[in-house]
């Protein structure tokens, strides 16, 4: 009995074993069952419920794009001189454009449509870039290039960096700087290690360029407010402490930094860098050579680079033998506009970039260098001094291109590019003018101006330079947009 009573008992314990993992497979499925019906239901993967139960329509079928560019219509009719005037009145009288002085033109007759003290000097702030753009694509190669060496120095285990004038050299480790296509200093570093020459001691050579850091008129509070830096003849990313920023502040030594850079990427010890001359004759242990001339002015125009364009008028005066300062190139600058028949009387020039606020230009010079780029025949007319008009663009007449005409693809766009990116875009009136203004800006705390050309509503070209002193660029800047954008609406035919 008693071992019978004890095989009961365990049977009984067995069942209740079974049942138990019975209930609880039956529980498991359960919840597995009511948890998958309400993710079923409330689906909180979908882009339902991502979106508040609303449905993604299904992606538009593809658009092959077919990008086009046409030239302007050859029988377009010129603006009537009446009725662009009475199509800029409104907005040519504006208080906020302080003293004000503007030039349009038709650039196939190279006649003046419209002006308002277009004699007056005025202080052009960036617009100035559009002589030192025009006095380059003159007088240098499009494809020059500024070569930066390292060569041998006076002393073992000495070696000399020896600036050119080219601002563009980068240390990124990836060598992407802040110019597209700038030289690497990594590619100077291995050329020298190559050629197995010891350096303990690094020294710069600045002395290609001559007299000061800077000029008159120059803020050099704007240093490390990222404008510029002193402009000597090597820079790492154009003096930027931040080399992708554009308006980073920049070093008060850029020639020295570079020095340092270099040392240290060698393992010499930076703190001994110092200037000096190189050597005569001295041997040669790496270079790398600048973008070519024509794409550093796009860089230089499209960004207003104020650095850039010193270097530029610089290669100006050596080309034309003049001495590498801001005197220097100011003066071969306006040699080489007065030889192509430009009228530079009103003209003082103290840089190349617009910086100074002793820079005076008048509107009628910026708006003739402009016309005669964006004109179609080269024998049309004569400049404003009466003499014989520059060789210009193409057009259908056969003749030789102007060397201006690549300026204007220099120009940034309203709404689009550079330094006219965030401009023409506030929904308001101006709206209609992007895409369609392309026109080198100029900012100061006295000045704004804006120079460049439209295809105005009648399918005509006209090039303009507008001109805004003693008020502030906020006032200012929306004022000159106005008149820019009633040139790309008139169909004042």
């Amino acid at each position: 009995m008693v071992g019978r009573g004890k095989q009961n008992i365990g049977g009984l314990a067995s069942r209740r074993r079974r049942n138990m993992w019975v209930a609880v497979v039956v529980a498991t499925v359960v919840a597995v069952v009511v948890v998958a019906t309400v993710l079923v239901t409330v689906r909180p993967w979908t882009e339902e419920f991502r979106h508040g139960g609303l449905t993604i329509a299904a992606p538009p079928a593809p658009v092959k794009p077919f990008p086009q560019l046409t030239p302007a219509a050859p029988n377009a009719p010129e603006a009537d001189r009446q009725g662009l005037a009475n199509a800029l009145a409104p907005v040519a009288t504006s208080p906020d454009l302080g003293t004000f002085a503007g030039s349009v033109s038709d650039p196939d007759t190279r006649t003046t449509l419209w002006s308002a003290d277009p004699d007056k000097p005025m202080i052009p702030a960036s617009t100035l870039k559009v002589m030192t753009t025009a006095a380059a694509l003159l007088v240098l190669p499009a494809d020059q290039r500024l070569t930066t060496r390292v060569v041998a120095g006076s002393s073992p285990g000495e070696v000399v960096l020896v600036g050119a004038g080219d601002p563009t050299l980068t240390a990124q480790a990836d060598g992407k700087g802040y110019y597209p296509d700038g030289p690497k200093l990594s590619d100077l570093v291995a050329q020298i290690r190559a050629a197995g020459h010891p350096v303990d001691s690094v020294v710069v050579d600045n002395s290609v360029y001559s007299g000061p850091a800077w000029p008159a008129g120059w803020d050099p509070a704007d240093i490390a407010g990222g404008s510029w830096a002193p402009i000597e003849s090597v820079m790492i990313d154009g003096g930027r402490l931040d080399p992708l920023v554009e308006y980073s502040p920049r070093s008060a030594t850029p020639a020295l930094d570079a020095g340092r850079r270099l040392a240290l990427e060698l393992g010499a010890d930076p703190a001994k860098v110092r200037l000096g001359t190189a050597p005569a004759g001295a041997a040669e242990l790496a270079h790398v050579d600048s973008a070519e001339l024509r794409d550093r002015l796009r860089d230089m125009m499209i960004h207003s680079d104020d650095v850039l364009a010193e270097a530029i008028g610089r290669e100006i005066a050596a080309v034309t033998g003049g001495e590498q300062s801001f005197a220097g190139a100011a003066a071969a600058t306006l040699t080489a506009l007065r030889a192509a028949g430009f009228d530079t009387t009103g003209v003082t020039q103290i840089d190349n970039s617009g910086l100074s606020t002793d820079d005076r230009v008048p509107a009628r010079l910026l708006d003739r260098i402009l016309a005669e780029a964006a004109a179609s025949d080269p024998a049309a007319g004569t400049t404003a001094n009466g003499t014989a008009a520059p060789v210009v663009n193409t057009g259908d007449s056969g003749a030789a291109p102007s060397p201006l005409a690549p300026l204007l693809d220099y120009l940034p766009v309203a709404g689009g590019s550079g330094s006219l990116a965030e401009r023409f875009t506030d929904g308001g009136p101006q709206r209609s003018g992007a895409g369609w203004v392309r026109a080198k800006t100029g900012t100061l705390s006295v000045s704004s101006a804006l120079a460049g050309y439209v295809l105005d509503r009648d399918g005509r070209v006209v090039t303009f330079a507008l001109m805004s002193n003693d008020r502030p660029p906020e006032a200012s800047r929306p004022a000159l947009d106005a008149v820019a954008t009633a040139l790309r609406n008139c169909g004042c035919s």
